[in-house]
């Protein structure tokens, strides 16, 4: 395996699948398997999912709504997320821990690094919930937050594109693919990869982000197994 522990960070809008809101539980049944499939080669496997097939803060604050009540309730929806994927692996068989920002004792347990850590030591798959647990942070600063943290090897973020472009390939027909980008080229270029707060968590610690194909079976395998697919930022 070319890493040994990784955070994959999923948007809650792939969990969708051909629904238009909520959660497509045949997809989520599908990121399991690929899941699992890794993390039975022996990789440490974190995951952080968003909540913008549920709720979207910033959608709401357009609406009227506080922006910090706003956020609280995105944070809420990741964790609906984070339990349905835990249910979708534990049918799978492997053993899993949810661990939110905000305390929910009956349903996880409370973010403590070294406790997230030592889950990770033991074989369990970690699911970090409810972002930060601070408005005004995305749950993509929650990932490069965590995976600094617990000293991962890289971030590995899954949408339905096979990369990052110089423009939304979904709407101009002749968007190119990058292999590889430099983390000081996607602040020249404003690419839309993750928002700046988390690219810059990840230069300062020189924690390189992979974006790829969650919804294409395998990609998560050849990934972790060192093969070209999707973009690399680094350095």
């Amino acid at each position: 395996m070319k890493y040994k522990r990784i955070l994959l960070k999923l948007s809650g809008e792939a969990l969708m699948g051909e629904k238009q809101y909520g959660i497509d539980m045949d997809r989520v049944a599908q990121y399991a398997k690929d899941i699992k499939a890794v993390h039975d080669q022996g990789m440490e496997i974190a995951i952080v999912i968003g909540g913008g097939n549920i709720y979207r803060g910033l959608s709401a604050e357009k609406a009227g709504m506080d922006r910090v009540q706003a956020d609280y309730m995105g944070m809420l929806a990741t964790v609906i997320n984070s339990m349905a994927l835990q249910d979708a692996l534990e049918k799978t068989g492997v053993k899993t821990r949810l661990l939110t920002a905000i305390k929910m004792e009956q349903i996880c347990e409370p973010f403590i690094r070294r406790r997230a850590v030592r889950h990770l030591e033991k074989g369990r798959i970690v699911i970090f919930g409810a972002g930060t647990g601070n408005p005004y942070f995305t749950t993509d600063t929650a990932a490069s937050l965590r995976a600094v943290e617990i000293n991962a090897d890289a971030v590995l973020k899954g949408t339905r594109v096979d990369g990052i472009y110089t423009a939304d390939p979904e709407k101009d027909a002749s968007a190119t693919r990058f292999d590889e980008i430099t983390f000081s080229e996607v602040y020249e270029k404003n690419l839309n990869v993750m928002d700046m707060t988390a690219i810059t968590l990840c230069q300062e610690n020189n924690l390189p982000i992979i974006v790829f194909d969650m919804n294409k079976p395998g990609n998560f395998m050849k990934i972790t197994n060192g093969e070209q697919i999707g973009t690399l930022v680094k350095g």
